[in-house]
């Protein structure tokens, strides 16, 4: 499996790569291979977040006995769990390709990134949607502006850092 995840890997990197001498006078390549696999998980978990609310849950409450999650709440918890995973693939194969951790070291630290992610995006969305009265979607997408930047900075220094 981890051979199909690297070759894969190496065919975005490529794909990606194509792209980035115009930018190489402003950015190093891993920042941009950062920006720009970050750019389509972003997209993929916004897309996903919008269907999923809006077709999955239709804007309705999600009872589970136990709990009653609120739509935009239930979407996230959802949604999180498919673009986490997706988003370390995409960061351990194509940017942060040097790292010198072991893999479950790796995952480890990037489940606790992923955990204050969580949290940031749980309690912007209850300010946002619930305290300010701000539509789902647009309160998802700035939030995702702040997590990005907090993440590319975790990522780099603490989950994928080289030794």
């Amino acid at each position: 499996m981890r051979n199909i995840f690297e070759t894969i890997g190496s065919w975005i990197s490529i794909a990606i790569d194509f792209f980035y001498p115009p930018f190489g006078n402003y950015m190093t390549l891993q920042f941009f291979r950062y920006g720009v696999s970050g750019v389509a998980n972003m997209a993929f978990d916004l897309v996903l977040y919008f269907l999923v609310y809006n077709f999955v849950l239709q804007h309705q409450m999600l009872h589970l006995g136990f709990v009653t999650l609120s739509s935009h709440i239930a979407t996230l918890a959802i949604i999180f769990p498919i673009s986490s995973f997706t988003g370390f693939l995409l960061q351990k194969y194509v940017t942060f390709t040097a790292s010198d951790l072991r893999g479950h070291v790796q995952l480890y630290r990037y489940f606790i990134v992923v955990f204050i992610n969580l949290m940031l995006n749980y309690v912007g969305l209850k300010l946002l949607v619930d305290g300010l009265h701000f539509f789902p979607t647009p309160a998802k997408m700035t939030i995702t502006f702040f997590t990005t930047l907090f993440s590319y900075f975790s990522q780099k220094k603490f989950t994928f850092k080289n030794v």
